[in-house]
């Protein structure tokens, strides 16, 4: 297993839920953070808890909407322009809307898959550069279960994860052989801010998947050598 200490990860969505857990989680490790999401305050509490983790890490945040392409190249100039490289990115900003094929407002719809499916293409877009410039890197797209199996009223949520598992393998199959290892997670509920809302869960700890089971999992995979990666993998709980 190799060791994380002295790299670098930008992280989307990073102000609260799974981002938050996975900011720490590797701050833990050693790992300096670049942290997105849209929120200023959410940002700079993260930031702190990170460094309250491990003084020894720098952290760099900018507050940005991932639907917004000129956003997310000032964000990432920033963000990198400040740690001095990127080893490490994490696609985690993402939006829940449910409701019948018919009901959901097309606005609804297509704000959706523009933060689901163009953010996360944005943000490689901005970053692939930088890790293939230096020959290496990591690329963790978090989509979900519903990406896998159509629901009744899920057709926007899980149509823009099912297009984020796409592209994910596609971007996989291309970058592999510049020693880029791309990974694509596919959980099922875990207690966060967002399905905490939508009434998805209600959050029980012994019984319903929490953040940093996810980041425990993120980090566990990152450590793997770098020969090696899981190309997509699932996490569930075992009594929902």
């Amino acid at each position: 297993m190799q060791s994380l200490k002295g790299k670098t990860a930008i992280i989307t969505g990073a102000g609260k839920g799974l981002g938050k857990a996975m900011a720490l989680a590797l701050a833990a490790e050693g790992v300096h953070l670049g942290l997105l999401a849209r929120t200023v305050t959410d940002l700079e509490q993260v930031a702190e808890e990170a460094k309250q983790l491990n003084a020894d890490i720098r952290v760099a945040f900018s507050a940005v909407d991932v639907s917004n392409y000129g956003a997310v190249q000032q964000a990432v100039t920033t963000v990198a322009g400040q740690l001095k490289q990127v080893d490490i990115l994490i696609n985690n900003a993402g939006i829940f809307k449910t409701g019948g094929f018919l009901e959901l407002p097309v606005s609804e719809w297509e704000e959706v898959f523009r933060i689901n499916v163009l953010g996360p293409y944005y943000i490689v877009h901005e970053v692939l550069p930088l890790l293939q410039q230096q020959g290496s890197g990591d690329i963790i797209n978090i989509a979900s279960t519903a990406g896998l199996k159509g629901a009744p009223r899920m057709s926007a949520y899980g149509a823009s994860k099912a297009a984020l598992i796409n592209m994910s393998e596609s971007l996989m199959q291309e970058v592999r052989k510049s020693n880029i290892r791309v990974t694509t997670v596919n959980p099922s509920t875990i207690a966060t801010p967002l399905t905490l809302n939508a009434s998805l869960t209600d959050g029980n700890p012994e019984k319903v998947l929490q953040p940093e089971d996810l980041a425990f999992l993120i980090v566990q995979h990152l450590k793997l050598p770098q020969r090696a990666f899981v190309k997509d993998f699932g996490l569930w709980s075992t009594n929902p």
